[in-house]
């Protein structure tokens, strides 16, 4: 038989009704063919006998005849495929967990090679087939395989997401224009794929340069972390190399101080010695003449020679019992090492000075902010001043979220989250301040607990000249001189808090070791009146670097 040795290309023996190969092929009285299931349920669903292909209109519904030698050449195709698909399914690979497998294969599913974008389905080598040899499977959108591809249809009119709306920012089928979408920006899904695309292209192209910006801001601070380093030990070196000559001057002072002191009495004993000597040897020679007077018998000649003995031998008359060395070291050590803490005090207070000169490098504009201060607080026009009033402000009678209800404080309208600030109050006038910092999260409707676990850094006055930094525990401090106007510093990085009476150019308290993670607010308190003692105001003032 013919059909044995010839096989036409597959596209021919395609039904165009299931686009497969034929099952049970018969013919139309027009001469096509189709599969017998395939155009039975097409007439069935159909209110009129139409050929598919040529659209020839039956009357009455012809007979379908089978096309014997056709059903042969059909059958030779599906042996000579099952044998392909036989041959090549040992050499193609399972498809494993995480693969894409093929929806056609029965029993062990292989791993797809593509997926159908039309036909929302994915293929194996042997069942791709049809999409790379008929005509009309060709003009099928094919992709690689991919999962989940009922996700690709409209879940509202059911049919394939082929366009992407701009507007609103997502993929939409052919029916969502002309409904949902009728007035947007629609484009094909190519275009909006490219389109976004370089969108992101775009977005990742600036994050990536601000990080490689940020990278180079990170380089520059270290590069300036380390000259400072460079230069604060230098400075270190020259003072304790200073310090260390003052200190070994003042021991070398001491030693000789000492050394000098103790010639000085080994210089007075030995005066002393010689004078005790000449005395014994006067002594003794006046008791051998004494001697060689007792040998006469003449008592007379003893008695009236003792005047003589008086005159060329004396009796030494000074009186040794009160006459001593005694060694007088005691202060001498102590007014030594006052005198380097004098010296020291001195250089510190140099290097403080200077410490203060720096930080006021990074003074920052403050200004007071209504909205959280408590009702009972006036501040200035210019927002630089705060005092207490005995009656509510009725500007501030309405209440919002951030004003202090029940403790007499305000802060200031900037923030800061990180780097390095500086900023400063005059106290002058007051018997009773808190001032300081406060992070965002502080208590704002209750009674607010002074320690940094609870949101502040702050020191405080009380009674006129009781000072008090509020730590955890809080640290009284003493101070040389009421502070008239302190400065405050803050490295929110290194976590310090630090204050300092500008006037004495002195380090008053510093908060070390703190962890900051939010926003941190300038905080003022100029507390009551304290029966008229306390009425001046707290004041913002201007830094000025001496």
């Amino acid at each position: 038989m013919a059909a044995a040795n010839y096989l036409p290309s597959e596209d021919q023996f395609l039904c165009s009704i299931c686009l497969d190969v034929f099952t049970d092929p018969v013919s139309t009285p027009c001469g096509h063919n189709f599969c017998k299931n395939c155009i039975t349920k097409h007439w069935n669903t159909d209110d009129q006998c139409l050929c598919p292909m040529c659209k020839k209109v039956f009357i009455i519904r012809p007979e379908l005849q089978v096309n014997t030698l056709f059903s042969e050449m059909v059958a030779q195709l599906r042996q000579s495929a099952q044998q392909k698909a036989s041959s090549s399914s040992s050499q193609q690979q399972v498809s494993t967990p995480g693969e894409v497998p093929c929806d056609v294969c029965t029993g062990t599913k292989l791993k797809a090679l593509k997926s159908c974008l039309v036909c929302l389905a994915s293929y194996c080598e042997t069942h791709l087939e049809p999409h790379l040899t008929a005509s009309r499977l060709k003009r099928h959108q094919l992709i690689d395989p991919v999962e989940n591809l009922e996700d690709r249809m409209c879940t509202k009119h059911d049919k394939p997401l082929e366009l992407f709306c701009k507007t609103d920012q997502t993929c939409v089928c052919m029916l969502c224009t002309v409904s949902d979408h009728k007035t947007h920006d629609v484009v094909p899904l190519k275009e909006g794929y490219e389109g976004k695309k370089a969108e992101l292209e775009a977005e990742l192209q600036q994050m990536i340069l601000k990080r490689r910006l940020k990278i180079q801001k990170i380089k520059d601070s270290v590069d300036l972390s380390k000259e400072d380093a460079d230069r604060e030990i230098a400075e270190g070196v020259q003072v304790f190399t200073a310090l260390k000559e003052c200190i070994e001057r003042g021991q070398a002072n001491l030693i000789d101080a000492i050394k000098e002191k103790q010639k000085t009495k080994e210089n007075q004993a030995k005066s002393f010695i010689k004078e005790l000597e000449q005395e014994i040897s006067e002594l003794m020679n006046r008791g051998t003449e004494l001697e060689r007077l007792s040998r006469s018998d003449d008592h007379l000649h003893l008695l009236q020679n003792v005047q003589s003995l008086n005159t060329h031998h004396p009796t030494p008359t000074k009186d040794w019992t009160e006459v001593s060395i005694c060694p007088s070291y005691e202060g001498t050590v102590v007014r030594a090492v006052s005198q380097l803490e004098e010296t020291l005090s001195e250089q510190i207070k140099k290097l403080i000075e200077a410490e203060l000169k720096r930080v006021q490098q990074y003074a920052v504009d403050v200004t007071l902010d209504p909205d959280t201060a408590h009702p009972n607080l006036i501040l200035s026009y210019g927002g630089k001043q705060v005092k207490y009033g005995d009656v509510i402000v009725s500007t501030f009678q309405t209440d919002n979220p951030e004003r202090f209800s029940t403790s007499l404080c305000v802060l200031a309208k900037q923030s800061f989250s990180s780097g390095r600030f500086y900023f400063e109050a005059q106290v002058q006038g007051k018997t009773k301040w808190n001032f300081g910092v406060a992070r965002e999260s502080i208590n704002r409707k209750g009674t607010i607990s002074m320690t940094p676990d609870h949101g502040n850094w702050t020191l405080g006055l009380r009674n006129k000249n009781e000072y008090k930094a509020f730590d955890d525990p809080p640290v009284r401090l003493s101070l040389k001189s009421q502070p008239q106007k302190v400065g405050v510093f803050v490295d929110y990085e290194e976590g310090v808090v630090s204050f300092y009476d500008v006037d004495a150019a002195a380090l008053i308290y510093s908060f070390t070791g703190c962890s900051f993670t939010e926003k941190l607010f300038p905080y003022f308190s100029p507390c009551n009146n304290d029966d008229g003692k306390n009425s001046a105001p707290l004041i913002i003032s201007p830094v000025r670097v001496k």
